[in-house]
């Protein structure tokens, strides 16, 4: 269903607005003007245009943290990231009105007819389709020639990569400008700890694959129609060349390798390249936006976290609830690991009883025997490995956070 780029922009832009002056960037006491990224997720139907998730921030958790988030702290709270985060938790919810609430009838999803366990019980309806909107390009490849233009030094496109960054398992962040069309971790300043978590460019081009579902989620919704129609950015944020080769299914987008031979997956999945549109709308605490209005400017540490219906609404800082504790369990977020894990596991109990094969299997001893030992989680993890060695190619997983239970 076709929408748009401006209308898109204007619903998240306009939600946003909505919030209170808590959830936005400040002007501190000593003059600096604060700006953030925004994202946002946007569902079209036959007579509606809805926002269902948004988020602000734009930092993670650095590698050697991990092992303390024990599935409370997020990993990664830049905008893109934390959308998605978000758009999951919006799906858990509408699943769980759909499974205690008999009068409930979702927008969104509706229930499958097949009672089997390995088909989820819940799908998104067709005729709706979704939308994403980032008022910055995301990190990583789709970005590099915008940030290539905005160097202000003579930093060489084909300089040598340091030993130190040519450890096994160490991806490359900002620079290194000659090595194009590879995964890259998130950028950050030289002298900051290294992180682990994937740009925001290779994570919203591995979902083109496995939909816009998580791992646990998928156990209950079927990724059958739940990709990407279209990603909806500014115009100063675009580079044609940039997103045609991190995002494109056809030559010389990295993408292609999985059309050229078609992947035979199962379950629903299968490569939905995503259209890519511009809109001139400007959000208002956008880095340009903000230094338009002030030479002092500086990045928020606020990350916020939205849903449809305010379902979730909450400001992070550090990867965990503003103004808790690191890592403290009061901390979590609502899309947290382990706040998202015993939500599946609710609805999963609602929905098959105790002893149904999904409640089973969110019932495993820890977060990774759930991931790596579900039998209905293999078809999605074919996919994610297929798509990391063929087109995605380095992809190195994060790891130290996943011994945790609930």
């Amino acid at each position: 269903m076709t929408v748009a780029a401006d209308e898109v922009a204007i619903v998240v832009l306009s939600e946003f607005q909505k919030l209170p002056a808590k959830r936005k960037p400040a002007i501190r006491d000593n003059g600096l003007h604060e700006w953030v990224p925004l994202s946002g997720i946007v569902a079209k139907g036959p007579d509606f245009l809805k926002c269902v998730a948004l988020a602000t921030g734009m930092k993670c958790l650095p590698a050697s943290k991990l092992p303390q988030a024990n599935g409370v702290a997020i990993h990664d709270w830049h905008a893109e990231v934390l959308a998605l985060r978000a758009f999951n938790r919006f799906l858990l919810d509408e699943c769980k009105r759909l499974t205690f609430d008999s009068t409930f009838e979702s927008d969104f999803l509706c229930r499958t007819s097949s009672s089997s366990s390995s088909v989820p019980p819940f799908t998104w309806r067709p005729e709706v389709s979704l939308h994403m909107y980032c008022s910055e390009a995301p990190c990583g490849d789709s970005s590099m020639e915008l940030t290539m233009a905005s160097q202000t030094d003579s930093t060489p496109w084909s300089s040598p990569i340091p030993v130190s960054e040519q450890a096994e398992g160490q991806l490359l962040g900002r620079g290194y400008f000659s090595q194009l069309g590879i995964v890259r971790r998130k950028p950050s300043r030289p002298d900051a700890p290294p992180t682990s978590s994937k740009s925001c460019s290779d994570k919203i081009a591995l979902k083109q694959c496995t939909s816009l579902l998580s791992s646990l989620t998928s156990l209950l919704v079927s990724p059958e129609n739940l990709y990407l129609s279209s990603l909806i950015l500014p115009e100063s944020q675009y580079s044609e060349t940039g997103c045609t080769r991190c995002y494109g299914f056809e030559p010389p987008g990295r993408m292609s390798c999985l059309t050229t031979n078609p992947p035979a997956w199962e379950n629903g999945y299968k490569p939905v390249p995503f259209s890519i549109e511009t809109t001139q709308h400007e959000f208002d605490y956008s880095r340009r936006a903000v230094t338009a209005i002030s030479e002092k400017i500086s990045p928020s540490n606020l990350a916020v976290c939205w849903t449809y219906n305010k379902e979730v609404e909450e400001g992070i800082i550090g990867g965990v609830l503003q103004g808790r504790k690191a890592f403290d369990f009061k901390g979590a977020s609502a899309v947290s690991r382990k706040k998202m894990w015993a939500l599946a596991l609710e609805v999963a109990e609602g929905v098959y009883g105790p002893e149904g094969q999904v409640t089973r299997e969110l019932k495993m001893g820890t977060y990774d025997e759930v991931k790596e030992k579900s039998v209905l989680l293999q078809a999605r993890r074919r996919v994610k490995n297929e798509v990391r060695r063929e087109a995605l190619k380095s992809w190195v997983r994060n790891t130290g956070d996943r011994g945790f239970s609930l």
